[in-house]
């Protein structure tokens, strides 16, 4: 095909070479990507694919999951300043750390897949005190396998890989996802396909950590959302839900607070949730399917700038608590052997106040003659 790079074929004495017909095609629509290997220090090895499409760009990392590490509109970058400073390479992050919280030396991203296996707290055996399941899984720290990069006819950009959770005599589970924009889009569309390799039945779980900070994020800035039933986490969580939906400016020493949510959608089951400025006039949008990603959490982590001010929309096929929490109450997938389980994301920049009122109108229309439950308490087979 005359609008393929296949990343994989590529000599290694010229590995950033593009075929001239790929680049004629991408070039035709205003489109181009940029494939760049870093050096030195915990991201050494890391590989980055940045796509450029007008105004718009982002980047993804066939090295982690194939996650987004961070987007751009002009001069407003859609994303986080992170602790971290990553990309970090796998090879880096102890995921088998004692703790469990070996995953958070990686986090850095914009968008980071959280699963397969499991996706939420740390769970350790009741026994031994050992961990079987650290915080959020581990295909976010697999490497991105068959990574092809297509343009089709009508100006529409798709990268596609798949990453691998395997273990011998344990685990067999593979996501093929693609990663889609199209000429003039503010913004990208992501399909991921969990797919059981096994012979027998196996279960998966999947939360998208969609991660933003400064300048969208800042002290009156707001989630909108169409609710229809949320809780918070706990006593932390209790403390302000009168108020979950409003964000303060960085606050030193501020402890996260988290609320579990049931969104109202379509007749499709289509819904979506928006982060606006406090001004208004800028925001993004995350769209996906509440018959794929049945719950979404808001993550608020408004600490001092050093350490991270950030917010996560996170949408999510269960609630991150412990594994066996969430299996116990239903919210664990169950794939047939040779079968899949598929997810659509979207997510999309708002550069004005009309855009963002527009999005804003959308959201209201879903909850239109619906009354939405708040609880004031963690709710019992919600939270563990």
């Amino acid at each position: 095909m005359s609008n393929r790079w296949v990343l994989s074929e590529y000599d290694i004495t010229s590995p950033y070479e593009q075929p001239a017909p790929f680049l004629k095609a991408a070039k035709q629509h205003g489109l181009s990507v940029t494939h760049t290997r870093l050096f030195g220090g915990r991201r050494d090895g890391v590989e980055l694919l940045t796509v450029q499409n007008g105004d718009f760009s982002f980047t993804t990392i066939p090295t982690r999951g194939m996650s987004i590490h961070q987007a751009k509109h002009g001069d407003t970058r859609i994303g986080w300043d992170s602790p971290v400073e990553g990309p970090v390479h796998p090879q880096f992050v102890p995921l088998s750390d004692p703790s469990g919280l070996g995953w958070l030396d990686g986090m850095d991203e914009l968008i980071v897949r959280c699963g397969l296996e499991s996706n939420g707290a740390p769970e350790f055996d009741a026994e031994t005190g050992r961990l079987k399941y650290g915080l959020h899984g581990r295909i976010a720290n697999q490497p991105t396998e068959d990574v092809v990069v297509e343009v089709s006819p009508d100006g529409e950009m798709c990268i596609r890989g798949e990453v691998r959770e395997t273990r011998f005599l344990c685990y067999n589970v593979a996501m093929k996802t693609e990663i889609r924009t199209k000429a003039g889009e503010n913004g990208f569309r992501i399909r991921d396909r969990i797919i059981n390799r096994a012979a027998q039945e196996s279960t998966a779980q999947m939360l998208y950590h969609i991660n933003m900070g400064a300048p969208i994020l800042g002290e009156g800035a707001s989630v909108v959302c169409p609710v229809t039933q949320l809780c918070p986490r706990d006593a932390r969580a209790v403390e302000d839900v009168d108020t979950w939906s409003i964000y303060k400016g960085p606050t030193a020493g501020y402890a996260e607070q988290v609320y579990f949510m049931q969104l109202a959608a379509d007749d499709n089951g289509d819904t979506c949730a928006l982060l606006k400025n406090a001004k208004g006039d800028q925001g993004v949008s995350v769209h996906f399917n509440v018959k794929q990603l049945p719950y979404l959490v808001i993550w608020k982590n408004t600490a001092a700038e050093a350490d991270g001010y950030v917010t996560g929309l996170e949408p999510s096929t269960n609630f991150p608590n412990p594994r066996s929490f969430e299996e116990k109450n239903g919210r664990v997938l169950k794939i047939a052997p040779g079968a899949s389980y598929e997810i659509d994301l979207g997510l999309q920049f708002h550069p004005d106040a009309a855009s963002v009122e527009s999005m804003e109108s959308k959201i209201a229309g879903l909850t239109e003659g619906k009354d939405a439950t708040v609880h004031s308490t963690p709710q019992s087979d919600w939270c563990n």
